[in-house]
């Protein structure tokens, strides 16, 4: 849909409500549905812009071609934090706005109402609870990001000795966080005779769905190994990929839609056109008719998983930090960088194909040329700083097992050691020209401690086993490492890119 250029009058404001939806300008879909209808049969734990661009997005097709209006989504916020999500759904009667930024220029309002519900667990955990405990509810999901998983990234064991698992574990505890709250529903379904709900993580993680199965199960084990045993065994937990660029809100994003649509949302969604969803089709509570909305349900996720988390999020860490050093602010002005775009070739061609499996009805080729395409536009204009917080949650997921194919092939390893290497440089704190650089990160103190033992110590970053397991001990890595974190620290970012894409062109060709 897109808007007249130039538009001559203001559109009148009208607040965005379930009342005013007739008085929308017919430039914004509103959904074609009786919302009063739908009721909730999935519980969705982690209500942020993702979710809204993807999920609720999906359900909300669904119910505009009059399917799954028993699958209405209750969102949960878990974390003090999200109470501001819940005001602002809230005053909105659960409705908000998503707008797809086409590369060019066309906006694409649409009124998403597919969440009837919003439950804060921090003021009343037993609804929460009681909500995903009752027969309706079939599907529980979660977009708690990855590091919400609470396992080792190194190894992938579940953090037992967490603060707030150990409180939620105590005897008589009210549940606060996602493990207690999950497991309190499920072992109060299985009391009462009703049949697990399905778990649906829809987070950026290869195996999604086998990690949530290991961390909940670890969790009831922990609580009451009958309830662990049977959480292991009786609980679907799905695997799926998910993806759709969705940059932070602006206030610029906000005053666009009010300016340009006169929709007043105090909370509305920007993203990209693509989007894909593939989900192994293991559902025995059922679920709602996916792919009737372009929603791809297969037997096994995991190529399409490798693919998207190696070249999409596994690309988003090489660039970032190199493009924070060079002082870029938005994606696709790095990315326009040759430097930056070539590198990106380079580790997609080279380091990151070698990889993969073959992934069934995708071109390879295609997709790495329109991930590039995608990287690029200024439409959706992503921030650089979105990608380079909570590294320590996506570096280990994302480019390390990149890496250690490549070490145990004996394949091309210099550009991801050298990205690990821009992260190290950017946990010092400051780009190429001096400006400071915030960290972003649960474990920010250490990582800047590391950083900071730097001159001492070229190896104190990655001699951090928590992170990197031995790979210190593998001078196959270390060895470009070393060189591409000296030449940052001495040379600066684009200096560093350009003297590895010299280097390594020779090398690709020679191979070639």
């Amino acid at each position: 849909m897109s808007i007249p250029p130039p538009l001559l009058a203001r559109p009148p404001l009208s607040r965005l409500t379930s009342r005013n939806l007739p008085s929308l300008t017919q430039a914004v879909a509103t959904p074609a549905y009786d919302r009063r209808r739908v009721r909730t049969g999935v519980v969705h734990l982690g209500v942020g812009g993702f979710h809204r661009a993807h999920q609720a997005m999906y359900a909300d097709r669904l119910m505009n071609a009059g399917l799954a209006m028993d699958w209405g989504i209750c969102g949960v916020g878990v974390l003090p934090d999200e109470r501001r999500m819940r005001d602002a759904l809230a005053a909105q009667d659960g409705l908000y706005t998503l707008v797809v930024k086409h590369p060019d220029g066309t906006l694409e309002p649409r009124v998403i109402g597919s969440i009837i519900e919003y439950l804060l667990a921090p003021d009343d955990p037993e609804a929460v609870v009681e909500k995903m405990a009752h027969p309706d509810t079939r599907i529980v999901s979660l977009t708690i990001t990855e590091r919400g998983y609470n396992t080792d990234p190194v190894t992938g064991s579940f953090d037992d000795g967490a603060p707030d698992i150990r409180a939620d574990l105590r005897p008589d505890a009210v549940p606060r966080t996602t493990f207690g709250l999950v497991t309190e529903a499920l072992a109060r379904r299985r009391d009462r005779g009703l049949s697990p709900f399905t778990v649906l993580s829809c987070d950026n993680l290869q195996g999604n769905g086998d990690v949530a199965r290991h961390a909940f199960a670890a969790f009831a084990s922990l609580r009451d190994p009958d309830l662990g045993t049977w959480v292991e065994r009786e609980v679907p937990f799905p695997n799926s990929m998910v993806d759709r660029i969705t940059p932070q809100t602006t206030p610029d994003d906000i005053a666009m839609l009010r300016d340009l649509f006169g929709v007043a949302d105090t909370w509305p969604v920007v993203c990209e056109p693509f989007a894909q969803w593939v989900i192994e089709d293991h559902f025995p509570a059922g679920r709602p008719p996916w792919e009737e909305v372009g929603v791809q349900l297969v037997d096994d996720v995991s190529p399409y998983e490798a693919m998207k988390l190696r070249l999409l999020n596994g690309s988003h860490q090489a660039m970032a930090y190199f493009a924070a050093l060079a002082g870029y602010q938005h994606v696709h002005d790095a990315c326009r960088d040759p430097l930056v775009n070539g590198f990106l070739q380079g580790y997609m061609d080279h380091e990151v194909s070698p990889t993969l499996p073959a992934v069934p009805g995708v071109d390879l080729e295609h997709y790495k040329e329109a991930l590039l395409e995608r990287f690029g536009s200024a439409a959706v204009a992503d921030q650089v700083s979105r990608l380079c917080a909570q590294t320590s949650a996506l570096i280990p997921k994302y480019v390390l097992p990149v890496l250690r194919a490549g070490l145990a092939s004996g394949g091309e390893v210099h550009r991801a050691a050298a990205i690990v290497a821009s992260w190290a440089r950017f946990a010092e704190g400051w780009d190429d020209h001096g400006r400071p650089l915030p960290l972003v990160d649960r474990h920010a103190d250490r990582l800047r401690a590391n950083a900071g033992r730097l001159d001492m110590d070229p190896l104190a970053f990655i001699a951090d086993q928590s992170f990197f397991g031995d790979l210190v001990d593998d001078e196959r890595f270390v060895e470009p490492y070393r060189r591409a974190l000296t030449s940052l620290r001495e040379h600066g970012a684009r200096a560093t890119l350009a003297a590895l894409t010299h280097v390594l062109r020779g090398a690709d060709a020679a191979v070639a």
